[in-house]
């Protein structure tokens, strides 16, 4: 919400920067035309014309999102798909919960869930800045509490993705990477620091989509995982990169002068 007008009524402030919903639309586009492309959603073996519609609802949606008039429609669009793909995931949770894959699958999807739905409600007048900033906090931060898990768990295969040529060892930056998205989900969910935190995360996530599957790419083209994987990657890079707006926002009104 923005600040009282001469009439003592609260006026709708334009949000000051959209960059992380810019980047969260052409991840999404990238996503949709990645799918269209291999017939398949992330490697999940879908039926094709649910496959083919979630394209086409992702290449929409990460187009509409772009422009400040189609923003909450495409805003819509995205956070349906991302939850239907979050609920798929539900029933391999229930069949097998000691696996954590299910679970880091719901979560990932989940934190894109996040992303669409900040969009949509920075862009809504019923909601205020304090109500949107504690519930994206605590939502992605549950996410990074996911993703520090999921690593911890799948430790050696989180380090066989770091490039070799990377000093000093593959398991540092994976225990490393570990770590600080620890500390990022302690942050967003204490609120402590949590704009510093939400840029760092945003950061480290855009490196992973840059040092990781940049090189994967480049070195098997063929892999739709590896596309998959960067689309995704900065999909959540571009959801960080949304509460960080948020939060940037809402701390220049707590230092604007009056």
């Amino acid at each position: 919400m923005g600040p009282e007008d001469s009439r003592g009524e609260v006026s709708i402030s334009t949000p000051s920067s959209n960059l992380g919903r810019h980047v969260f639309g052409a991840a999404a586009l990238a996503f949709g035309l990645i799918t269209l492309a291999w017939h398949d959603y992330n490697g999940w073996h879908l039926p094709r014309y649910f496959v083919y519609a979630a394209a086409v609802a992702e290449i929409f949606g990460g187009a509409a999102i772009q422009f400040r008039r189609t923003a909450k429609t495409g805003a819509v669009v995205l956070g349906a798909v991302y939850l239907v793909f979050a609920l798929r995931c539900v029933p391999q949770i229930f069949a097998k919960p000691q696996i954590y894959n299910s679970w880091g699958n719901f979560f990932e999807q989940f934190s894109l869930v996040t992303g669409a739905a900040i969009v949509y409600a920075r862009l809504s007048s019923p909601w205020s800045r304090e109500t949107l900033n504690r519930i994206g906090r605590i939502l992605l931060g549950i996410c990074a509490a996911s993703f520090t898990l999921e690593q911890a768990l799948y430790l050696g295969a989180t380090a066989n993705l770091v490039p070799k040529w990377f000093p000093p060892t593959q398991m540092f930056w994976a225990v490393t990477t570990t770590v600080l998205f620890a500390l990022a989900a302690v942050a967003l969910l204490t609120n402590r620091m949590a704009l510093l935190a939400t840029r760092l995360l945003t950061m480290m996530l855009v490196l992973f989509g840059l040092l990781v599957w940049v090189p994967l790419i480049l070195s098997d083209p063929h892999d739709h995982a590896n596309w998959s994987e960067i689309a995704e990657t900065f999909a959540i890079a571009g959801t960080a990169w949304i509460l960080a707006d948020v939060l940037g926002d809402f701390w220049l009104s707590d230092h604007r002068p009056q």
